[in-house]
């Protein structure tokens, strides 16, 4: 399924609603989800999906209740892709923006930060910083989620410092993936809010 779901990437024209071909695309992006390790999405340099599979003896593939509220949800709304800063031209007082960035690894070993072609460094954490800061001087609200380096380091101040004079709250969130089953455990996160 995932090697239909990467070679069939190509041959997809993405300017073009073809029914047929996008519900394919759709069903097979369902079952790799529910059934790869953890509900990771993930691609490589390529753009190619790679989580391996999961392990599970009876996944369920798919809650029609939760398929049809998402049908429904997303029936009204319009889907676009692209850089962070591509919203900001729809932002304006009224709007609420909810940022989930790839988070900023806690060690050096960790260095997970791309679930895309690209991956997302500090220089890109301080550029969505910036952004944050454009939110707010238009009055509108955003809250963002992170990793909180003083898991690792209690000295580490880089979102602290990043974000100073926002509201930034410590949650403990538990850590569902990680190579190591020991490693996951509850840590802390960071939530940075302009309210």
């Amino acid at each position: 399924m995932r090697e239909r779901f990467n070679r069939t990437k190509e041959s997809i024209d993405y300017a073009a609603y073809t029914p047929g071909v996008w519900v394919l695309r759709a069903a097979d992006l369902i079952f790799l989800n529910r059934t790869c390790y953890n509900g990771l999405f993930r691609v490589n340099s390529r753009g190619h999906f790679n989580v391996p599979s999961g392990r599970y003896r009876h996944p369920c593939i798919v809650s029609r209740v939760n398929l049809c509220a998402a049908s429904q949800l997303l029936a009204r709304a319009e889907v676009r892709q692209g850089d962070f800063t591509a919203c900001e031209p729809f932002v304006d007082e009224k709007t609420f923006v909810y940022i989930d960035p790839p988070y900023r690894p806690l060690t050096r070993t960790a260095k997970f930060t791309s679930y895309a072609r690209s991956s997302f460094g500090d220089d890109d954490q301080i550029r969505l910083a910036a952004f944050c800061r454009r939110l707010d001087g238009i009055g509108a609200y955003f809250m963002l989620s992170n990793s909180d380096p003083r898991n690792a380091d209690p000295d580490d101040g880089f979102f602290d410092d990043l974000y100073d004079g926002f509201s930034i709250e410590r949650v403990p969130a538990r850590r569902a993936i990680n190579r190591d089953g020991n490693g996951r455990g509850c840590l802390a996160e960071i939530l940075v809010m302009n309210y």
